[in-house]
């Protein structure tokens, strides 16, 4: 008996060692299994979190929108000028027409007289290189043809020198549409992952990113009562401007007049008081006089973030006018609300 029970004791042994080590295996398996699981699960971000990725999104975007805008404003320039080029070949072409219509004259006659001087020919050549590498050859002619054939050879050099210079303001144009192309997709790609971001949030969670820049704004028409007028009417005029456009909507690169982005609101402003303002944030800052925080009047221009990449304009009180961002219209809100940058007295 004894012979037999060893042999089932070696197998009950062993049956427990191998239960022993499937259920630790097992337990090693599932052990694993979770916290594979969790290790690789994306913790979602809280309300707070989401929004202030959606600021830094949309103050990413401003700063594009800026580049953009300056950019669009050396691309209009450019074009300006390609087309004031080809305006004025075109004024010289006509001249140049008209000289050759008296060489013209001048040649038949010389034709029925018995013959056509070299320098005749040269100067009524369709080929203006070949008339130019003979022009020598108008020495030869009387008094009159050499004068006209002299304003037909300057007549041809100073188009010539037009069509070079519309060469490179062609070449400048290609390029500023090439950056313009480059800052647009930038904006519109950081704008989009702001908006998706915000899919996120609750419909109360997403009013609440574009309510906090007013929570603490006094209504409209307060706070320039409460505080010092500005200095002179101009300056009244452009806060007054800003305030009929309270609620338009932010839109980058508009300039008015029913959507404005931050800078193309102060720009409309000082348009409709008279005064001409740069376009970017960048060029406004130095359009001015600069003054100080503490010496801020209403119609002052005030600037945010160390690249100055917003601008408002001051309304009295401690608040000012702006265009937020695609988040919120333009509204009243605390000058110090944003990183303060600068101050700027236009007029």
């Amino acid at each position: 008996m004894g012979a037999h029970r060893r042999p089932r004791q070696r197998a009950t042994g062993g049956g427990r060692a191998r239960t022993a080590a499937t259920i630790t295996l097992a337990g090693a398996a599932t052990a694993t299994g979770l916290g594979g699981g969790t290790g690789h699960a994306d913790p979602q971000p809280t309300a707070a979190q989401v929004r202030a990725k959606v600021d830094k999104l949309y103050q990413e975007a401003e700063v594009a929108t800026e580049k953009y805008n300056g950019a669009k404003e050396k691309a209009d320039a450019a074009e300006q000028r390609l087309e004031d080029l080809r305006d004025e070949a075109a004024r010289k072409e006509d001249r140049l027409n008209s000289a050759r219509e008296a060489l013209g004259s001048v040649a038949a006659a010389q034709y029925r007289s018995g013959g056509l001087d070299p320098a005749l020919q040269l100067a009524l050549s369709s080929d203006p290189d070949r008339y130019l590498d003979g022009a020598a050859f108008a020495e030869r002619a009387g008094s009159r043809q050499q004068a006209e054939v002299g304003r037909v050879r300057k007549e041809l050099r100073e188009i010539e020198q037009l069509r070079g210079a519309a060469r490179v303001e062609v070449s400048s144009l290609k390029s500023r549409r090439a950056e313009l192309k480059r800052h647009r997709e930038t904006v519109t790609g950081k704008l989009e992952s702001a908006r998706r971001l915000l899919s996120r949030l609750t419909a109360e969670e997403r009013a609440d990113v574009g309510d906090r820049a007013s929570r603490s704004a006094p209504g409209p028409r307060e706070s320039l009562s409460d505080s010092a007028q500005a200095p002179n009417s101009r300056a009244a005029a452009a806060v007054a401007y800003a305030y009929q456009k309270l609620g338009s909507p932010y839109v980058w690169g508009a300039t008015g007049p029913n959507a404005f982005d931050c800078s193309g609101l102060t720009q409309a402003a000082y348009r409709a008081a008279g005064v001409s303002l740069p376009r970017t944030t960048y060029a406004q800052i130095d359009a001015g006089r600069r003054v100080p925080r503490s010496e801020l009047l209403p119609g002052d221009l005030v600037f945010f973030y160390s690249g100055i990449s917003h601008v408002g304009i001051y309304a009295g009180n401690g608040q000012m006018i702006h265009a937020p961002n695609p988040s919120a219209p333009v509204r009243v809100a605390p000058v110090d609300e944003m990183p303060f940058a600068g101050a700027t007295r236009v007029v």
